[in-house]
């Protein structure tokens, strides 16, 4: 089920699609945010768990969560995903997969990042955690209601 609510978030730091690399404890010292893992860019459930967060994001802007996505995608797949579908957040990429172990976000032996997201707190702790391989929308709704 991944990594518990009332535990520190590890940091990690992984390429952007803004060019740089990001760190979470540097980059969004100080604030809530929304991290999500999911499988593959380009794939049907991603797509729309992706577009769900970008037609939900003024909800997240008014809040002042960044939302941040997730994947083993190298990151030119990540700037076509995020250039096809006007993604207004960064996409993160995790090709070892490390920071998807440290999230508990790989599927066991085939190694890809399973569909779960993470809502932490302004310290950096958990405050939520959902994880739903098929219903992807509902990870929107989740953080929004438990914000």
């Amino acid at each position: 089920m991944g990594l518990k609510k009332g535990q520190k978030a590890p940091d990690f730091t992984l390429p952007s699609t803004s060019g740089s690399d990001f760190k979470l404890s540097r980059d969004l010292f100080g604030k809530a945010c929304v991290i999500y893992f999911y499988p593959k860019d380009f794939t049907g459930g991603c797509t729309a768990q992706a577009c769900e967060f970008r037609d939900q994001f003024a909800d997240f802007k008014d809040l002042d969560l960044p939302v941040i996505g997730i994947s083993r995608d190298d990151i030119a797949t990540h700037q076509r995903f995020k250039k096809a579908h006007n993604l207004p957040f960064e996409l993160l990429s995790d090709q070892s997969g490390e920071v998807c172990k440290k999230y508990d976000a790989l599927v066991p032996l085939i190694g890809i990042p399973k569909r779960i997201t993470y809502l932490l707190d302004k310290g950096h702790v958990i405050k939520d955690v959902f994880q739903d391989m098929f219903d992807a929308r509902a990870h929107i709704q989740k953080m929004l209601d438990n914000y």
